[in-house]
């Protein structure tokens, strides 16, 4: 099946843009909706950082180590490089007696405006600890020390990864056709629309007291709920949608327009992914399900801000507006 037309961009009373994509629903017994086609083979990028996380919590290692639940929702986060991430991280790391330098991320500058400035205005180059996802490589470096594995934790070959790729395909339901290089260097494995959705009901579902997996899956689902800020920070969707969910909800965006929802209330997996990559269109789309499941009212201000708030220009002139298209949620 092809994807089907989710978000529109409406000015001056024409359609101007269309973001066409898939998504799936996955409930207690299987696919519950979808929209598009449940099979289209994605790299589901930040999105599964809580899939790629599982393997610390489960092999021992975060116990070991001594993490907070502060320190597992980093561990989760594509976070925006705000004091409060990297002091986290540098801490995390100094406890495990390793530095910047043992990280295999690579450096960018800072997305919260704060740190950026700071960095810009003192002509300091941003280092590691600033990658969004420096917060996951801590959670690599924290598995591979307790593996008692190599440095070179990004190798697809590395036992960090092995034990990534495993947890994956067993919460996905099936085995990965591949892999991608991530934009922080770590493989990122593809899978479909609907496995991506069956792991989110997975960690919906988890038994807090139940087997290893279970248990390791509803802590980092309970970790990103009760500190969104960690897991993205000001300003941002993920953060934003979790705060205005009460800690009940579970959301977490990914590069090229992906993102996913765990329900545990419900026990209810969400998974979806524009094809064209928007950003605004995977906000806007995963507001939609996350309303039309009622997890957020649609008159929420934060649903409001991603979806069906008025555009406007650099003068604050209304220019148009974010719609659903017909037939989607």
């Amino acid at each position: 099946m092809a994807a089907v037309p989710m978000i529109e961009l409406w000015r001056g009373g024409r359609l101007e843009s269309a973001h066409l994509g898939h998504a799936v629903v996955w409930g207690p017994g299987g696919i519950e909706a979808e929209w598009g086609d449940a099979g289209a083979v994605i790299f589901p990028r930040s999105s599964c950082k809580m899939i790629q996380a599982l393997p610390l919590v489960e092999s021992g290692a975060a116990a070991a180590a001594g993490l907070s639940e502060r320190q597992l929702a980093l561990a989760c986060a594509s976070h925006q490089g705000a004091m409060i991430h990297t002091e986290a991280v540098s801490d995390w790391l100094a406890g495990l007696g390793l530095g910047e330098s043992d990280l295999r991320c690579g450096s960018h500058l800072p997305n919260d405006p704060e740190a950026r400035k700071a960095l810009i205005c003192s002509d300091t180059e941003p280092c590691q600890i600033h990658n969004n996802c420096s917060g996951k490589h801590a959670g690599f470096l924290t598995l591979g020390k307790h593996l008692k594995a190599g440095p070179d934790y990004v190798d697809p070959a590395h036992p960090v990864q092995r034990a990534v790729r495993a947890a994956f395909e067993d919460v996905t339901g099936a085995a990965s056709p591949g892999f991608g290089i991530d934009g922080c260097s770590a493989p990122n494995f593809a899978t479909t629309v609907a496995g991506l959705a069956r792991a989110m009901q997975f960690f919906a579902a988890a038994d807090p007291e139940g087997r290893r997996r279970d248990a390791a899956a509803a802590r980092l689902a309970r970790a990103m709920m009760a500190y969104p800020e960690m897991v993205a920070g000001e300003g941002r969707a993920c953060t934003d949608l979790m705060r205005a969910m009460g800690g009940r909800v579970a959301v977490k965006t990914g590069a090229e327009a992906v993102f996913v929802a765990i329900l545990p209330d419900q026990k209810r997996g969400i998974a979806l992914k524009i094809v064209d990559g928007a950003t605004r269109a995977s906000e806007a789309a995963i507001v939609a399900l996350l309303v039309k499941y009622g997890a957020l009212p649609a008159a929420h201000s934060m649903a409001q801000k991603y979806l069906g708030a008025s555009l406007t220009n650099w003068r604050g002139l209304r220019t148009g507006e974010l719609r659903l298209s017909a037939g989607f949620a």
